[in-house]
């Protein structure tokens, strides 16, 4: 069996040092890359079809709403294969409190049953918020473990971190 790590982040314009910083690379990104050379294990980018726009605020608004319609934006493909994947590191920052609905999408399109989904969460201060729950309750047939929690402003500094905490989750 196998580990898969997918991750869904985004550069550019980020909220992190009390202020909109312009990011050349995604903080999840960073810590998704690590982990998955780190497990020598497949890494998979959830990037929808219509980007979010490059402002934050056009940005939060937009998940704000997606959150509140449960919306599935479309992704692009082609999906993964999860055939012979037992464990997946789910990397995504907390957009209002849970994970952003592309990840949904994501997840939806998959057949997890018996699968161990390790969550990483990049924020600014808001935590897992309730993404876990929210994921164990979404996903009844996979294995949700205790997920991480890593500042995005942290997040280059913290692959060690990540890295220690994807073995420990998925032993």
């Amino acid at each position: 069996m196998s580990t898969l790590v997918a991750y869904f982040s985004r550069a550019g314009q980020n909220y992190g040092h009390g202020g909109i910083i312009d990011l050349p690379k995604g903080n999840t990104e960073i810590l998704a890359e690590a982990i998955a050379k780190a497990l020598d294990a497949p890494l998979f980018k959830i990037d929808t079809v219509e980007p979010y726009p490059i402002d934050y605020y056009a940005t939060t608004d937009l998940a704000k709403r997606e959150l509140r319609e449960k919306a599935r934006p479309a992704i692009q493909g082609p999906l993964p294969s999860m055939e012979g994947v037992d464990k997946l590191v789910l990397g995504y920052p907390n957009w209002w409190g849970t994970v952003p609905m592309a990840v949904k999408t994501f997840l939806d399109a998959l057949d997890l049953s018996g699968v161990t989904i390790a969550p990483l969460c990049t924020n600014e201060g808001s935590g897992l918020g309730g993404s876990v729950g929210d994921l164990r309750r979404s996903y009844p047939a996979a294995r949700v473990v205790d997920g991480l929690s890593i500042t995005g402003t942290s997040a280059a500094s913290s692959t060690g971190k990540a890295v220690s905490w994807a073995r420990r989750a998925l032993a």
